[in-house]
């Protein structure tokens, strides 16, 4: 009987962007997924709108009011958070060393904790920075609570993709006016990066700066595009002006018409996350 019963329990995901955040959850083996942003706050702590979410929330005063006939809190807890990463070769990774490296290559606020999140398909380990408050608020409500990159997910599952036809393939996800640009050789990254794309100018010429480093050739290797794209159409034809092959994704046809890809908003990295998985 208990096994059954922790078989329905929720699985919980909470999204935390640069200044975005939302809560989705997916009840046992149903494929139905709840989505709900949170409207942020400004000037006001990611951890202060957390605090207040969890007081204000729909979807989780819901599932807190099931706690009756379902435990709380959700037996999987997972957040995803758009921080920058610090991509380390597996055979490298040092976790004594990582605060400090991580330190160096992207100069914080002392107010950050360091963790990791091991991929090992790739190879790597990506090293993220958490706010220790906002961390502080998600380990005193959701106990054994997984803090991972939003794009490991991505990474993950666009890494499998990468297997399908001969040519060589470069990877471009847009989200909350930044790119996130990326490649793979076999069971490694090849390039991995991150730029603000505020606008379709910017965006095209480090797109463009990408695909002269990794030396791809412009009549057969392919670029794949996902997310909010920036002026969508000028983007596109502006590509194709140097490009022979890019492809935006069809994200419903790409996850078969699972039914997250018809939740209004959602991102394609939390999209990827009940689609595909971790």
């Amino acid at each position: 009987m208990a096994e059954q019963k922790n078989h329905n329990r929720q699985r919980l995901t909470i999204r935390v962007g640069r200044g975005t955040l939302s809560f989705s959850a997916q009840k046992g083996d149903d494929q139905e997924v709840i989505y709900e942003p949170y409207v942020v706050k400004s000037g006001v702590s990611m951890a202060a709108n957390l605090r207040e979410a969890l007081k204000t929330a729909e979807l989780l005063q819901m599932l807190a009011a099931e706690k009756e006939v379902q435990a709380w809190p959700p037996i999987r807890t997972t957040v995803t958070i758009d921080a920058d990463v610090m991509m380390v070769p597996i055979e490298q990774f040092d976790e004594g060393d990582m605060t400090a490296t991580y330190s160096y290559a992207f100069p914080s606020g002392s107010n950050d904790a360091i963790g990791y999140d091991v991929l090992p398909d790739l190879n790597a380990v990506a090293v993220f920075a958490v706010n220790r408050d906002l961390r502080l608020v998600l380990n005193d409500h959701f106990p054994g609570v997984k803090i991972i990159p939003l794009m490991s997910p991505v990474w993950r599952h666009l890494h499998q993709r990468s297997f399908t036809g001969k040519r060589q393939k470069l990877y471009v996800y847009f989200h909350e006016r930044r790119m996130e640009v990326f490649a793979f050789r076999q069971n490694r990254f090849k390039f991995c990066n991150s730029f603000e794309a505020v606008r379709q100018k910017d965006a095209l010429f480090f797109l463009l700066y990408a695909w002269k480093q990794l030396q791809l050739e412009p009549e057969h290797d392919e670029l794949h595009l996902v997310g909010d794209i920036p002026e969508e159409q000028d983007m596109l034809a502006d590509l194709r002006n140097y490009l022979q092959k890019v492809y935006p994704m069809n994200v419903a046809v790409d996850f078969n018409n699972h039914p997250v890809t018809a939740l209004k908003d959602m991102p394609y990295d939390l999209m990827t996350l009940y689609a595909r998985g971790r």
